[in-house]
């Protein structure tokens, strides 16, 4: 039997420091495992290597953009199922709809939510399952 200390892993793919930062203390403060990767290519990866149970995904990354991420995880049989929120600084309706159009769960603006806002947003997602 799972133990009630369990944490969820999740999957974090976001290039600035400083939020990785913010998001890494108070994920695991909530008692999540949280995982991280700095570019679009290293975030696939490690989304595939951990099959976390959600993937936070910023749109505007090095190498491999977001939306590039969400589509190469949404046509892999392996993390199709696994919910993917956008959290970027992109606020545009075109952008949000694209995010939706490939598969988002969610596209959360990043300067509108606190940290503790994104991880109710998160357990709002998986509580939903």
């Amino acid at each position: 039997m799972a133990s009630p200390k369990e944490s969820v892993k999740i999957v974090l793919v976001e290039d600035d420091t400083t939020l990785v930062e913010m998001y890494s203390v108070k994920f695991n403060q909530e008692g999540f495992d949280l995982k991280v990767a700095t570019n679009g290519g290293q975030g696939l990866e490690l989304a595939k290597k951990e099959l976390p149970r959600i993937v936070l995904l910023d749109v505007i990354l090095p190498g491999m953009d977001g939306f590039a991420v969400l589509k190469e995880l949404k046509a892999d049989a392996k993390t199709k199922h696994i919910p993917v929120l956008l959290l970027t600084n992109l606020g545009q309706d075109a952008d949000m709809q694209k995010g939706k159009a490939l598969g988002a769960a969610d596209y959360l603006v990043k300067a509108n939510l606190t940290p503790g806002e994104v991880v109710e947003k998160v357990r709002a997602i998986l509580g939903g399952k």
